[in-house]
């Protein structure tokens, strides 16, 4: 009898969790002839010839692994710890390192992800790994705990996040792949506080660049409370497509902004597949490199991750063509 005023306090917050939540309008925020779709994804017609260890960005702009770097201060919000720093060039670098509540190290995660969106025509801000740097502080010079490191670009203006609720590409088979390529990687942080646009200064002009940046919550487990990251154990036992419903896929993916994952069509992950299935060995074990990782370790992620984009082929069907982008 004296468990009845607990059973009473938990029952309205486990149907309270489990209740339907409302979903925010869905629609484009402009016609998309007012924001190209150049400005979310752009057609990689060199993909075999992509460096993912680099990147995009190119060697030039990583970090010096043997720069002592200035310590301006700490990392505000997300979930691991992290410091901004300035190298002897002047250059501001967002180190993002790892937590130490057991959850999982984003900053490795984060590059590999990013390398490989970057590589299927995504654009990405300059990020790259380091597993420990020389900095300089108050108390002094000592080597303290690498991570991803973000350039903070001067060419690269942020405007404000984005919503992916309501964007110039809603519906768009660009954008719905994305949240595919995503699941993937069982990706399960789908808040737009993620999402940045950008305007970037690309010779006498300005581009809009929609960024899907904060990209280290994946290769684990998904789920509502601290779901665990970057983790081969975990990221190996987890499902990842439940079924289709009238060509609607339905994942095993647990995060709590499950209306973003909402709605994604066979053809929508048919067309994400087969992009990631055009990487060559090479180009997959340079991502996971880039991110820091032992090459046993690489092996186990990229084997799980071939058998996603097998099941989402699967799924697609036999008479599933790439299409153009609408």
């Amino acid at each position: 009898m004296r468990r009845t005023p607990l059973l009473l306090a938990i029952v309205p917050l486990v149907v309270a969790l489990n209740a339907p939540v409302p979903l925010p309008a869905v629609q484009p925020t402009m016609m998309p002839w007012d924001a190209p779709l150049a400005a979310l994804w752009q057609r990689p017609h060199d993909l075999p010839a992509r460096d993912l260890f680099y990147g995009p960005w190119g060697a030039e702009r990583a970090p010096d692994p043997r720069a002592v770097y200035a310590f301006v201060r700490p990392k505000q919000g997300g979930s691991n710890p992290g410091v901004i720093v300035v190298d002897p060039l002047g250059r501001e670098w967002h180190v993002k390192q790892p937590a130490r509540n057991g959850h999982g190290d984003e900053g490795p995660a984060e590059v590999v992800v990013s390398r490989i969106l970057s590589a299927v025509g995504y654009h990405q801000p300059p990020v790259y790994y380091l597993p420990a740097f020389s900095m300089k502080d108050g108390h002094g010079t000592r080597t303290v705990r690498g991570g991803r490191f973000r350039l903070h670009d001067g060419t690269m203006r942020s405007r404000g996040e984005w919503s992916w609720h309501r964007n110039p590409f809603v519906g768009m088979r660009p954008c719905q792949g994305l949240v595919a390529i995503l699941l993937m990687f069982n990706s399960f942080d789908f808040k737009s506080s993620n999402n940045t646009l950008y305007d970037v200064q690309r010779g006498d002009h300005i581009e809009p660049w929609y960024v899907v940046r904060d990209l280290g919550g994946a290769l684990g487990e998904t789920g509502w409370v601290n779901p665990k990251r970057n983790d081969p154990d975990v990221f190996e036992r987890q499902r990842f497509i439940l079924g289709v419903h009238d060509g609607v896929v339905l994942f095993s993916n647990h995060t709590r902004f499950h209306d973003v994952i909402r709605g994604l069509t066979t053809a929508d992950v048919g067309w994400a597949s087969e992009l990631l299935s055009r990487l060559s060995d090479r180009q997959w074990h340079d991502a996971f490199r880039a991110g820091g990782y032992a090459p046993d370790t690489a092996d186990r992620f990229i084997r799980k991750i071939r058998v996603n984009i097998a099941e989402a082929q699967r799924v697609a069907g036999d008479d599933w063509r790439p299409a153009p982008s609408r």
